[in-house]
Order: C-alpha cells, then structure tokens, then sequence
C-alpha cells in the first residue's frame, strides 16, 4: 500500500525525473520516467544491483505484516530481506539517501516485548549503520489510503473500509498518528531532496515534511 502511494507521488512530481521500480509482480503503471523491473528473489539482487547506479534515493517499502508469524519467519522476511536490498545498493552506489517504511512503535533498544518490534528496531539499526548518504527511518502510524491505493492484507483491508468514514477526521484531531498514502509520499521525497533533522521520523514529522 506504502509503496503504491510512493510511486504514485513520484510520477507526479515534477522534480523527479526517473523512478525504478523493482517489484516481484507487473504494477500495471505506466509512465515515460518509469522503468520496473519484475525480479522475484528479494533475498539476492546481484542480477540486478548494476541497476542501481545512478539514483539519489531508494525509497524501500516491501515488508510483511507480522500478524501470524514466528519471530523467526518475520525476522527474515523483514530484516534479512531489507539488508539483502540495502547492502546491493550501498556496494553500487553509497551516495544514495536510503528511506525505509518502519512502523510507529518500533523498538530501537531490540530487547522489548513485542517481537515485530524488537526486529524492525534491529532493521532500522542495520540500516543506519551502513555508509549512505543518508539514510532515514520513517514510522507511521495510521495511514490512510487514498486515489483508489489498497493494501494487499486482507486485515488491513478490513480495518480501512471500517474506517474510512472517520479517517480525515482522526488526520486532522491527531496529526501525530494518522497520516495518508500521499502525504508519505511527498515526504519522503521531500527528505531525499532537502534532508530532515531527525533521521527517525515519526508520524507528525512525516507530516510536517510533506509540507516543506
């Protein structure tokens, strides 16, 4: 859902002027400044990663929902695959500014109770440890979809068209836990451009970037 949102934000900015998308399926996009590439081992991107060159910024938001996985099926869907992804690109191109989708919550410290937690604390920690640029955490909270964007969790799908009615109310009365697929967006291009002051930014600073 992040990344439909991303994309879409990115063919419509001006400023951008090309975007790879690199996805396991086709996204049916199609627009002159795009080139997608179908590759479908996300844990090996050595056929791949000469592509990388060349770009100022990688906006990743692959990664499952933790509901119904043991910690370590989920540590390897999301840490090993986002190291997997990031350590291609800082070989080929380290002056890249990396942005990676965590989630509000997310335990730094990686020694909290709740296990989704604790290993995208452990992710995001990888994550700022390689040599980037820059790299920046964001951690939304509630994000609500807009432009006809789904997200492929049948859960999340659910808890949307619940509240669908009530979202922009909630945006505008709590700003620091709802936020939505466009203003993530523009923020995250925003950060790539301009640079934040925080390197984790939580739902009000995603907020106030795509403002900037």
């Amino acid at each position: 859902m992040v990344g439909q949102g991303v994309l879409r934000e990115c063919l419509l900015e001006s400023s951008v002027e090309h975007v790879l998308s690199i996805n396991r399926s086709p996204s049916g996009q199609q627009n002159a400044k795009l080139t997608e590439i179908i590759h479908k081992d996300f844990f090996d991107f050595s056929a791949v990663e000469s592509q990388f060159a060349g770009y100022d910024a990688c906006f990743y938001c692959a990664g499952p929902s933790a509901a119904g996985m043991t910690e370590n099926d989920y540590f390897h869907a999301t840490y090993d695959m986002t190291l997997a992804a990031a350590q291609a690109l800082a070989r080929v191109n380290p002056a890249v500014t990396f942005i990676y989708i965590s989630g509000a919550g997310t335990d730094r410290t990686e020694k909290g109770r709740t296990m989704w937690a604790r290993v995208k604390g452990k992710t995001e920690n990888a994550l700022l440890r390689l040599p980037f640029k820059a790299a920046y955490m964001f951690r939304p909270g509630i994000i609500q979809p807009l432009h006809g964007i789904q997200s492929r969790t049948n859960g999340y799908r659910i808890f949307y068209a619940m509240t669908k009615p009530v979202l922009p109310l909630l945006r505008w009365l709590l700003p620091q836990y709802v936020t939505t697929t466009e203003l993530l967006g523009r923020a995250m291009i925003r950060v790539a451009q301009s640079g934040y002051p925080k390197r984790i930014l939580e739902t009000r600073d995603i907020n106030q970037a795509s403002l900037a």
